[in-house]
Parts: C-alpha cells; sequence; structure tokens
C-alpha cells in the first residue's frame, strides 16, 4: 500500500515561542540575568507569565523594515528620535517587564538624550513595536497601556493595527498619531517592494515622504 500525501499550505512563522507561568518576580529577575547580553531571543514578563521568544526571518525582515520606514519619517518631518530597540523595560511595581522589538523616543526625544533612560523615573518611549507573526499569550496592548506608553504598533505579517491610549486603555486608530498623514497602504506597499529591493524600495518611499513634508509646509 502506497501511503498518499497532501500538499500542506506553508504557514508563516516568524516567532518560535515557549510560555511558563507561575512565575514570581524574582525568578523572571534571575533568568533575565542569567542570560548573556548577546542573545537572539527576547522575554516578555506579565505578573507571573513568561514568554520567551526567537525571532525568526519573517519576523526580523518585517522589524528592520519597519524600522527604515519609521527612520524615514522622522527625518522627513525634521523630528528627533531616541531608538530604544530591544532594551528591557521592567516595571517592578506593575509586575510586568517586556523586551519589544522596537522602542522610541520622538516627542520625549529631549527629555532622556544623552544619557540612559531609567524606566523608573523617565517616561515610557513614545512608540512601541510589535511584530507577532506567531500567536502569543500575552496581551501585549495591556501590558504597554499599563505601562503608559502612548502609542502601539503591532504587525502579524499582513495586517498593521495601530493603537492610542486612552485614559488606562488603547484604542484602536486608522492613522498614527504622530504620522498622520501615512496611511497603511503606505507601509503595505514598501514591505512589499522592499521584497525584490530594499534599497530601491528604501530610495522611492524616502522621496515620496520627503514630497509629502514639503506639500505640507506649502499649505
Amino acid at each position: 500500500m502506497v501511503a498518499t500525501v497532501l500538499p500542506v499550505e506553508r504557514q508563516a512563522l516568524g516567532e518560535k515561542r515557549v510560555s511558563v507561568s507561575g512565575l514570581t518576580w524574582e525568578a523572571y529577575q534571575k533568568i533575565l540575568h542569567a542570560l548573556p547580553n548577546s542573545r537572539a531571543i527576547r522575554l516578555t514578563y506579565d505578573q507571573g507569565t513568561l514568554e520567551i521568544a526567537m525571532p525568526l526571518e519573517d519576523h526580523e525582515f518585517a522589524l528592520r523594515l519597519i524600522e527604515r520606514f519609521i527612520v524615514i519619517l522622522v527625518t522627513a518631518m525634521g523630528m528627533k528620535i531616541k531608538t530604544m530597540g530591544s532594551t528591557t523595560m521592567d516595571r517592578p511595581d506593575l509586575d510586568r517587564g517586556s523586551e519589544p522589538d522596537c522602542a522610541y523616543y520622538i516627542q520625549n526625544q529631549a527629555v532622556v538624550a544623552g544619557r540612559k533612560v531609567d524606566f523608573s523615573q523617565d517616561p515610557p518611549p513614545d512608540l512601541v513595536v510589535e511584530v507577532d507573526i506567531t500567536n502569543t499569550d500575552i496581551a501585549k496592548d495591556r501590558l504597554y497601556a499599563s505601562m503608559g506608553v502612548p502609542e502601539f504598533w503591532r504587525y502579524n505579517g499582513q495586517v498593521w493595527r495601530i493603537f492610542q491610549l486612552q485614559g488606562e486603555a488603547y484604542q484602536e486608530c486608522d492613522r498614527s498619531p504622530t504620522f498622520d498623514w501615512v496611511n497603511k497602504e503606505n507601509l503595505y506597499h514598501f514591505l512589499e517592494q522592499a521584497q525584490q529591493d530594499e534599497i530601491a524600495a528604501e530610495q522611492a518611499f524616502r522621496a515620496w515622504a520627503q514630497e509629502q513634508c514639503q506639500q505640507k509646509l506649502q499649505q
């Protein structure tokens, strides 16, 4: 008897994830500090649940392009930026900690410019971005809202979702509060072009962004 192998549609695999529940803050800190600084995995701790994520190719491609997207927009608008990357954002008072895919100070760049950030005293980053192509067990919208992050982006490999902090919770919106002249199709088109040629996509988007900003100034 010959076995029949059916074709299986490829599922996007952006990260490998492991979740552990029932951990105390102290146990999370021991794990965090036992790991080397030069590591690929990222940790998210949310009131007893620790998620360990290892980014894979689909995740890293989207993330690096979104980082460029943000820097191009900030540059075109003549703003300043402090990039935090995946710096550990520990908040023992909230029993929560995270290493986001990327985080930025934009509106509050001047507050933290030229020095290390102290999350116990300084404001949180103005914008946090998470690329979650595979399912995560942690409600990151609630996590970052509790930290007071004003703007939160999530990208799942297909859909870009934008959240703005309203009171103690996020409200989803169609456009970024920071870049309200940019729509979601701009990012989707940029990512699609970059699949074939990242440099050409960056050059085209940079020229478009500069043109749009010049037109806004002339209005």
